[in-house]
């Protein structure tokens, strides 16, 4: 990645990384040493922490350090709704905007690749939901398993179908629902070109932990300290509304589905417990998979005590 961007064309910055790597402690460090340069703001890219009610299990800031920096993008929607990636480059496109309009800088901070990508590339013009028909899709989930409609999918979609398991009900439905609605196959959607990506500079910093295993013990850690601090309260607060079931992307989030699934099938706290730290690490997995495909990304080790020096250092290159 080239270092000596021009203070002019930068938009914003990015600092993505696995889930637990550091991210926020870094961030709030970099916005600490950008006062001097008219301060800067915090662009959530997370898809969990859009979710009002959903603190404990998503790691979010906490109000301290919510009010020591300007955020954005979190506590904005109710967990019933949904959030797509085309909805965040929008938003997103629109508050870099309006932060760089008051001398600062945008720094974009999260794990969610997609909708980095989103921003940064663009995206297929997906239609628009329709709730009806996801309804029906549903009653037939219900009906007839969603291995079933997997199958059917594999009809009529194999392309799509081959790269999802029989369970991804999210996924499966969503492929139904745009088949249905629209005689259109969703790899058919994919294979479109894209729309066009705002014409943005956006250099990534990507925290990549040098040992994996440093990794994995901080989401132990931070599981447990989740654990502690009434993660399972949450859960249950979020089940007794009464509206919310676990096809929601929100409870689809890594950790709540494990929860809701044991307290659905009486699992002990330990074995929730150690299905969601599993879970936590997948997710990590597919996110450093998915990072070590954007090779124009400055990396930075997350695990070693020169992690926010190194951020800063890169950040300051690209200012001058």
């Amino acid at each position: 990645m080239n270092t000596t961007t021009n203070h002019k064309t930068v938009n914003a910055i990015a600092l993505v990384g696995p889930t637990a790597s550091g991210k926020t402690a870094a961030a709030l460090a970099l916005a600490k040493a950008l006062q001097s340069q008219g301060g800067a703001e915090i662009v959530s890219v997370d898809s969990a922490l859009v979710y009002q009610g959903m603190d404990i299990g998503t790691a979010k800031p906490s109000a301290q350090e919510l009010a020591s920096v300007p955020h954005h993008l979190i506590d904005t929607i109710d967990p019933m709704q949904n959030y797509s990636a085309a909805e965040f480059a929008k938003d997103a496109t629109r508050l870099i905007g309006e932060i760089r309009g008051r001398g600062r800088i945008p720094l974009l901070v999260g794990g969610t690749l997609l909708y980095l990508k989103a921003l940064l590339e663009g995206l297929n013009d997906m239609p628009a939901a329709d709730p009806q028909v996801r309804q029906q899709i549903q009653q037939r989930a219900v009906a007839l398993g969603w291995p079933a409609l997997h199958e059917e999918l594999m009809q009529i979609d194999p392309i799509t179908a081959a790269r999802l398991a029989p369970g991804d009900s999210q996924r499966i439905g969503r492929a139904l629902e745009i088949w249905t609605s629209t005689g259109q196959t969703l790899s058919a959607f994919h294979q479109a070109p894209k729309t066009a990506a705002p014409a943005l500079n956006i250099p990534v910093i990507s925290l990549e932990p040098t040992d994996r295993a440093w990794l994995h013990e901080r989401i132990s850690l931070r599981f447990d300290q989740m654990m502690a601090h009434g993660f399972m309260d949450e859960v249950r607060r979020l089940r007794a509304r009464g509206d919310l079931d676990p096809d929601l992307p929100s409870m689809r989030c890594v950790g709540y589905r494990q929860a809701w699934q044991g307290l659905d099938e009486g699992w002990s706290e330990a074995e929730i417990r150690e299905r969601g730290i599993f879970a936590t690490r997948q997710l990590a997995k597919r996110q450093i998979t998915w990072l070590r495909s954007m090779h124009d990304r400055a990396v930075v080790a997350a695990d070693q005590p020169s992690t926010a020096a190194q951020v800063n250092q890169l950040v300051n290159a690209w200012m001058l």
